[in-house]
């Protein structure tokens, strides 16, 4: 008995998170109210012309069978025929009409979701992207968006029609003959049971489906953005063994979504056409025994597609709905993740000239709970120092700097800039004050000069030439064909070394009072390197600078080496200082050199 609860109580939460978050697409819909019951009362009054109209053709019917054995009453004939040209004109016209604005409506919700998603990337901490795969974001952003905006535009106009239909051909049968209503609702009601039973048991599967597409996405767009090293390394079998696990449980789940929702259809004609025969025979007998006519029969014929129709419609939008409740959940997922803290009540500034002291106060700060990484740090930059920090992989290097950034907040503990604390600052503050180059180079699409001068107007094609000089990216610059207007994009073959000299030309022309350099010469050789060290030299005079560096001969110059292992410091001083401590940095420092000159050898 508690086991099943177990079981089933999961189940029941998520049906109940699904369909409340169709509820909050009802939000975006407020304003819009006024021209959606427009629409939809367009839709319904659509649909009272389709119900009027089997009412006129069983009185055609009569008149016809009048004439056979009497007058015919062609005058009769032709006017209502009239009368139901005009009626179903005007039906078509009020459909369109319906359409119309469902579409306009759609579309600007889907805008407005959209807006919404990018708005909320922008107020997302670092550390969800740390936990959410970019593929997964897009696919919200896309196919449940998407999702969302073809049942709006498609399913809610069906279900209303639907509703109205059903609702007003009860109404209409009972209104012509009732016991032949009753018959054929009766015949009909079973049908609808399983259909309301088909809808409970795909919703799972609906849920499923999206989540594993959202997935699947994010592999791909993981192999794609890492296809030269999945290439290199021969990982192709190995990839497609994870893309197929992932397709075949989206397959999986896309298949019985599809398959129980599929039943609903033929059910629904199979009940349609039971009705059609129950009528046709209760019609027959109330014919024989004189309690209607042949005329009423005909309507009835009518009224049951019009009746078992609105079934199939609506089993249809239910499916759409329980697709659209997947895509809805997991958006608003998205929107309600916890954001950064709102900062608008933070009037603390840093000074109008900034000195460039920076300070950290027992730093302690982990990604995950349980786990840290920085365990207490403690430091003390002043204005103008090249600080370098070095150690091995996993030793806290970049998190430093994260942390510095307030890309991640610390865990306890307190960063100062001129003694102030980052904390009591707003980021665009922070970020202002910092210019940063990083190992993995950031380029987009759009001119040259459009990336160079990313965060800046106003920039001369003097100042440009400049700094391009600066970093040896001159000759490449001036070789293309519309030099800092050509288009940067996948066509133009540019090394990542180039894209490297880009980024840092970049972080030269915002002109940044403390610089932070990750690995910044990772990727160019080793001449380039030199040339590139001499810019940065220049630079970084005046400036406080951060160097994380894994080739320690870039940084012998520095004023102060800072040595981390396990998140903490464990050995600081000069280049020179640190060797004669014949420590863990000069066995860092030999073990490169040795290495380098078992090379040459």
């Amino acid at each position: 008995m508690n086991r099943r609860m177990m079981n089933t109580m999961p189940q029941e939460k998520m049906e109940g998170k699904l369909f409340s978050s169709l509820g909050k697409i009802v939000k975006y819909c407020k304003p819009y109210w006024i021209v959606m019951i427009i629409a939809i009362v367009c839709d319904m009054l659509g649909v009272v012309t389709k119900l009027i109209g089997p009412n006129k053709i069983s009185d055609i019917t009569d008149k016809i069978s009048e004439g056979l054995t009497g007058e015919m009453d062609i005058d009769s004939i032709v006017s209502i025929c009239v009368f139901l040209i005009i009626l179903y004109v005007v039906g078509t016209v009020l459909s369109y009409i319906t359409s119309l604005i469902m579409t306009i409506v759609t579309q600007r919700i889907n805008k407005s979701l959209r807006n919404d998603i990018s708005f909320k990337i922008n107020k997302l901490p670092m550390a969800y992207f740390h936990k959410t795969t970019t593929g997964d974001v897009l696919s919200r952003v896309t196919n449940d968006v998407d999702t969302i905006g073809m049942t709006m535009q498609n399913s809610v106009a069906t279900l209303v029609s639907a509703v109205t239909m059903f609702v007003g051909s009860v109404f209409m049968m009972f209104y012509t003959n009732g016991i032949m209503a009753v018959v054929a609702i009766l015949s009909s009601l079973f049908g609808f049971v399983l259909m309301i039973l088909i809808m409970k048991n795909s919703q799972k599967f609906f849920f499923a489906k999206q989540k594993w597409l959202g997935r699947m996405n994010g592999h791909i767009e993981e192999v794609y953005s890492g296809h030269n090293i999945v290439k290199l390394f021969n990982g192709e079998e190995k990839e497609k063994e994870k893309f197929d696990k992932l397709n075949n449980k989206m397959c999986e789940s896309d298949w019985k979504s599809q398959f129980l929702s599929g039943l609903m259809q033929p059910l629904m004609a199979f009940i349609g056409n039971f009705a059609y025969v129950a009528v046709c025979v209760t019609g027959a007998y109330l014919v024989i025994n004189g309690h209607t006519n042949f005329g009423t029969i005909v309507a009835f014929m009518i009224y049951i597609r019009l009746f078992t129709n609105p079934l199939s419609q609506m089993a249809q939008a239910a499916t759409q709905l329980q697709s659209t409740a997947a895509a809805s959940y997991r958006v608003f997922e998205f929107l309600s993740a916890k954001e950064m803290e709102d900062e608008q009540h933070k009037t603390s500034t840093l000074p109008e000239h900034i000195k460039g002291q920076v300070e950290f106060d027992h730093v302690k700060f982990g990604y995950e709970e349980g786990k840290t990484i920085i365990h207490d740090f403690n430091e003390k930059i002043e204005p103008g120092q090249k600080v370098a920090i070095v150690g091995p992989t996993g030793a806290g290097k970049s998190t430093i700097v994260n942390l510095l950034m307030r890309f991640y907040e610390t865990n306890s503990g307190d960063i100062k800039i001129d003694g102030v604390s980052t904390k009591d600052l707003s980021r665009e503050q922070v970020h202002e004050v910092f210019g940063m180059v990083l190992q993995d180079t950031w380029t987009f699409e759009g001119t040259i000069r459009e990336n160079l001068t990313y965060g800046k107007e106003n920039i001369s094609d003097e100042k440009l030439d400049q700094v391009c000089k600066m970093t040896g990216l001159s000759h490449f610059v001036h070789s293309l064909p519309k030099g800092y207007d050509t288009i940067l994009n996948e066509k133009l073959n540019m090394s990542a070394g180039q894209k490297q000299l880009l980024t840092i030309a970049r972080a030269i022309l915002a002109d940044p009072k403390i610089l932070i350099l990750d690995e910044a010469t990772s990727s160019v050789d080793t001449r380039t390197e030199v040339r590139i060290q001499k810019a940065m030299d220049n630079l970084m005079k005046g400036r406080t600078s951060f160097v994380i560096a894994h080739r320690l001969s870039t940084i012998r110059d520095a004023d102060l080496i800072l040595v981390m292992k396990d998140g903490d410091i464990i050995e600081q001083g000069t280049h020179t200082q640190l060797l004669a401590q014949n420590g863990f940095y000069a066995e860092l420092y030999n073990s490169q050199f040795e290495s380098t000159d078992q090379t040459c050898a």
